[in-house]
């Protein structure tokens, strides 16, 4: 066996997979720039590194499952009032997420909410945050079923993990006194452990009757609330727009 075969085994014994797969190639860049001892370590550590970095990106982006891929730089800023260029910039520093800080966004459809709330989720990810992203009403069937389906199980016990849950779409669909005392329990338990980012077509006003119950709503709402940022949006809808193009 070969000094390069057994280097190879140990690598993969070690799970440095990422530097079994390269090692020709960093030793014939390490002995053509006759790197030191150390500069040849650094190349492998290097390595190493930036692959599980990418797949761990993959990963967490797969996991958040976003409906679609979205960034801000698709977003078309000049055509809705309530959001601007400094809350752009604000939002991308992750403070917000790191003091467990709760982003909600509301206003009539085709705004861009959804928009919005998945380029902060994908851009969260890319500076290492985890993120889990549901319509309301897909999560309202996980927290149903999550007692006797494991499927349903693992992603509650995934988004109770996420430093950034995002739950979109809020006020489309009506909502059963049993899911909204599932939606509750799931926002207590994530108080001031992760960040929350809602977006809803319906205001504070109407929630205690979409919830259907007052006192419920109104302590879920001071949990929202108590360390939150408020984006109210109104403007012309993005797909009315697009009809009017000739």
């Amino acid at each position: 066996m070969t000094n390069l075969v057994e280097t190879i085994d140990m690598l993969k014994e070690l799970k440095l997979h990422s530097v079994a797969q390269q090692i020709n190639e960093i030793t014939e860049d390490a002995e053509k720039s006759s790197a030191s001892y150390f500069g040849y370590l650094g190349e492998i550590l290097k390595t190493e590194l930036e692959d599980r970095a990418e797949k761990r990106l993959k990963r967490n982006l797969a996991g958040a499952h976003f409906t679609s891929t979205k960034t801000f730089g698709d977003y078309k800023l000049g055509n809705v009032k309530g959001f601007s260029k400094a809350d752009m910039a604000t939002i991308t520093d992750f403070r917000w997420l790191d003091n467990h800080e709760n982003l909600l966004f509301f206003g009539p459809p085709g705004l861009g909410k959804t928009h919005i709330a998945i380029a902060t989720g994908m851009a969260a990810i890319e500076a290492g945050y985890t993120v889990c992203f549901e319509r309301i009403s897909h999560l309202l069937k996980l927290l149903k079923t999550a007692e006797i389906q494991r499927v349903a199980q693992f992603r509650i016990n995934r988004i109770l993990k996420s430093d950034l849950v995002i739950i979109d779409e809020i006020g489309y669909t009506p909502i059963e006194r049993r899911e909204a005392n599932l939606f509750f329990n799931l926002i207590s338990e994530l108080y001031e452990k992760s960040s929350v980012i809602i977006t809803s077509n319906k205001g504070f006003d109407t929630w205690a009757e979409m919830m259907g119950d007052e006192i419920m709503t109104t302590a879920m709402l001071d949990r929202l609330l108590h360390h939150a940022r408020i984006f109210n949006l109104n403007g012309k809808s993005y797909r009315t727009l697009r009809k009017e193009v000739p």
